[in-house]
């Protein structure tokens, strides 16, 4: 899962971003399988919480292949607007072919091409453990917003006890790399428990929302805390 990519994995730019151009085709077929299915249901919930109405505009960053633009666009209709922003061509390729009313941007989400100010929520769906300076990502999200507007991070997490670690640690070091070789993509799907490994927990993600402005922030955990949602509010 993911997509504007970099230092969070400990590769340039450059390398990440040729890595997920090879892999788009097979994108959504491996997010089906690593997840069982789940992964969509995940986005329904994050783009739930994004709490928009018909005539809003959203911003879906780090948008891939598109499936959580693509709710949100659900959500808006029919008078609203949804950009979907990536930084891999070969992904918003796919993206296009989705829906072709969604405005799909290529663009970095270290320095997004919008004004202050501009949208009534921002998502990002699997994306911010990849951004090569996650303090500017978040800075840079939180400017567009709308006075009241929502941030929401739909996320993998690392569960701390229990089953879940347990169930983390085995399905992340273990089974995703092998699926990652059957795909004949083993370093994309060696990349991600690298990346997953290094991010923050919820607590630390939300102490890094409010450092960027944000107030009222939350998250959920489901999946075992396999998987956190984080809510933030632009005042």
């Amino acid at each position: 899962m993911s997509r504007q990519r970099s230092g969070a994995g400990r590769l340039p730019e450059a390398e990440v971003r040729s890595m997920f151009d090879r892999i788009a085709g097979v994108y959504d077929r491996m997010n089906r399988l690593m997840t069982a299915g789940l992964d969509q249901r995940w986005r329904e919930r994050a783009a739930d919480l994004a709490a928009l109405a018909d005539g809003d505009r959203a911003l879906d960053v780090a948008c891939g292949t598109g499936d959580l633009a693509l709710a949100l666009r659900r959500r808006v209709a029919p008078s609203g607007q949804v950009v979907g922003l990536d930084f891999s061509e070969r992904m918003l390729e796919i993206a296009r072919r989705k829906d072709p009313a969604i405005e799909w941007v290529r663009g970095n989400a270290l320095q997004l091409p919008f004004a202050d100010r501009s949208f009534d929520a921002v998502t990002v769906g699997f994306g911010v453990r990849n951004f090569a300076d996650r303090r500017r990502g978040l800075a840079e999200m939180a400017r567009v917003l709308k006075p009241g507007g929502r941030l929401v991070i739909l996320e993998i997490s690392r569960p701390r006890r229990g089953l879940g670690r347990a169930l983390h640690a085995l399905w992340f070091e273990r089974a995703v790399p092998l699926l990652g070789r059957l795909a004949r993509n083993p370093d994309a799907y060696s990349y991600l428990p690298n990346s997953v490994r290094r991010f923050p927990s919820p607590a630390e993600l939300a102490a890094e929302l409010a450092a960027v402005g944000l107030a009222r922030i939350r998250w959920i955990e489901t999946a075992r805390g396999m998987i956190a949602i984080h809510v933030g509010e632009r005042t």
